[in-house]
């Protein structure tokens, strides 16, 4: 047994696990589906790379990779729209690991792959190892990097949807990781590039594989369970889903709506949330300042984007660090610390705070404080 196979079983037994706990999690969503899924096939591949290795050969190369990257993007496109259902379309990602694998099972007792060292071997295999090889690298790289955009794009739109940040909406966890699973593999295409220019090596670089494999099953099914519906945490479930159909193909864009009815509309907002304080409410959406307002959702983000020069975010923001300001300045506040002040005000974050009172004062609260008090 060289080192390889403690890897296989440490990498098996992980990703069985978690895929059987993200398979259970309810509610039983598309994205968890797909999670679990992809927990699963990391399974697949390394019983099938076990018994490829000590059994049976029955395949040339390695094919369940080429799911990987189609998986991990579906998954943030049904996260960040959890409204979006399964399309028979989708399962046109799937064609090159349904072409490697015929192409591995017809050729498995062909050695097409022995190692990296004859993968220039001038046979009437070198342009099927080219081919892979470069489809392996495109699958990866393409589907890391539309998954990437896709969520950049989710978190642009909430900028447009709530007032505050929550680790629960923004799938931070998600873009490091699906950045962390592209370095991986990168790093994999590094090392296999070195040996089969140099095979300096003392290993094979495809035991990288494996390594990631063991490592993103755990960290991946870690943040997987802990993530809710998305749609729930900005829209929460309290018996009624009126105009969710007809809100969802609400679009960011201008509707036509005439200057003077615009003026009207930001006149409104302005004037709601200044004397009934909206911003005060931490959770504030804007299905709240809609419903607050009578204004369609559509209207207030044209009108905030268009003739405030503001998304919903830093419109509502904006009240809150003014609040906190005048706090501050306010001797009967003295005794509380500037966290409480900030959270009373709206905030649910530290970060944020501290990140947008900096922004829009040019100091720190501690700083600000500290000046207030100097001049007093």
């Amino acid at each position: 047994m060289d080192f390889i196979e403690p890897i296989l079983y440490i990498g098996m037994t992980q990703s069985f696990f978690s895929g059987l706990l993200v398979a259970t999690k309810r509610p039983y969503t598309i994205p968890n589906r797909l999670m679990a899924t992809w927990l699963f096939l990391f399974f697949s591949e390394m019983v099938m790379a076990l018994i490829n290795r000590n059994v049976l050969e029955f395949y040339s190369f390695p094919f369940i990779a080429f799911t990987y990257g189609p998986i991990l993007y579906l998954y943030v496109v049904h996260m960040t729209d959890s409204q979006k259902h399964f399309s028979f379309w989708n399962l046109l990602h799937f064609i090159p690991f349904m072409v490697f694998f015929v192409v591995s099972v017809i050729f498995r007792q062909t050695p097409v792959f022995d190692n990296l060292s004859g993968f220039f071997l001038s046979d009437r295999f070198i342009s099927l190892r080219i081919v892979y090889g470069v489809s392996f690298f495109l699958s990866i790289t393409l589907y890391s990097l539309l998954s990437f955009v896709e969520i950049r794009k989710h978190q642009k739109r909430l900028m447009d949807t709530v007032s505050y940040t929550s680790r629960r909406i923004t799938l931070n966890w998600l873009k490091i990781l699906s950045l962390t699973f592209y370095i991986g593999f990168l790093i994999m295409f590094t090392f296999g590039g070195i040996q089969l220019l140099s095979h300096v090596l003392p290993f094979d670089p495809y035991v990288i594989t494996f390594i990631l494999i063991a490592f993103f099953a755990f960290v991946y099914s870690f943040y997987v369970i802990k993530q809710p519906v998305i749609m729930d945490q900005i829209i929460p479930v309290t018996g009624s889903t009126e105009n969710i159909e007809e809100e969802k193909h609400e679009k960011y864009a201008r509707s036509g709506l005439k200057d003077d009815m615009a003026m009207e509309y930001l006149n409104r907002l302005v004037n709601i949330v200044e004397n009934e304080k909206l911003y005060l409410n931490s959770n504030l959406t804007i299905d709240d300042m809609s419903r607050s307002t009578g204004i369609p959702k559509h209207h207030i983000t044209e009108v905030l984007n268009e003739k405030y020069n503001r998304n919903f975010f830093t419109f509502i923001n904006e009240y809150r660090v003014k609040e906190v300001i005048n706090r501050l300045s306010d001797p009967k506040f003295n005794r509380y610390t500037i966290l409480s002040i900030a959270f009373d005000s709206g905030f649910n974050s530290k970060t944020t705070f501290n990140t947008l009172f900096k922004s829009f004062t040019g100091l720190t609260p501690s700083e600000y404080r500290n000046k207030k008090d100097d001049n007093r």
